[in-house]
């Protein structure tokens, strides 16, 4: 796994810091314009930047918990457990009109390909709230600790792929509102 460096995302509406080695899947396959979806080479970790409806709730734990629940349904998850929710926030100055992030962090058991056994995900999960724009960006890393094919990561690599969702949050920048128009 590499060192991070400054990514640009939606056409460099939004910058952050991310692992330099991630894979873009768009380079890959058809990718829907409200997402950017990255992956680690080696490994099935995943990164997935999304712009969403703002959602009902208003309060940050329960902002957070919509969305996870959302990915649970998804990924047809058979059990989910949110572990913690957090707030990060900006504190770059005023400048910096990035909303503070709502974080999550939770475990899903998610069947893949067909499988009886599910793997263990870790997620986590930050939540930016711009609401004058009535959206919802929510940046989700999936991270394998169980898995059936073997995708599943070392605690090593795991805790690589911790530390650049804690430097993706505290570097996560919207540049230009007009994204969102």
């Amino acid at each position: 796994m590499s060192s991070l460096g400054k990514r640009d995302l939606f056409g460099g509406a939004i910058t952050a810091e991310t692992a330099q080695d991630l894979t873009d899947v768009s380079d890959i396959r058809q990718v829907p314009d409200t997402q950017e979806v990255f992956v680690y080479p080696r490994s099935n970790a995943s990164v997935i930047v999304e712009i969403l409806e703002k959602v009902e709730p208003t309060k940050h734990d329960e902002i957070a918990r919509f969305h996870f629940d959302s990915l649970a349904h998804d990924n047809d998850s058979r059990s989910s457990t949110v572990t913690e929710v957090t707030v990060v926030p900006n504190d770059r100055g005023d400048s910096d009109r990035t909303p503070s992030a709502i974080v999550l962090k939770g475990q899903q058991l998610v069947p893949k390909f067909n499988k009886r056994t599910p793997d263990r995900v870790k997620i986590l999960m930050a939540v930016f709230r711009v609401e004058d724009k009535n959206i919802d960006v929510v940046v989700t890393f999936n991270i394998p600790v169980e898995a059936v094919d073997g995708g599943a990561l070392a605690a090593e690599d795991a805790a690589k792929v911790e530390s650049d969702f804690g430097a993706l949050v505290k570097s996560f920048r919207i540049v230009d509102f007009s994204l969102f128009a």
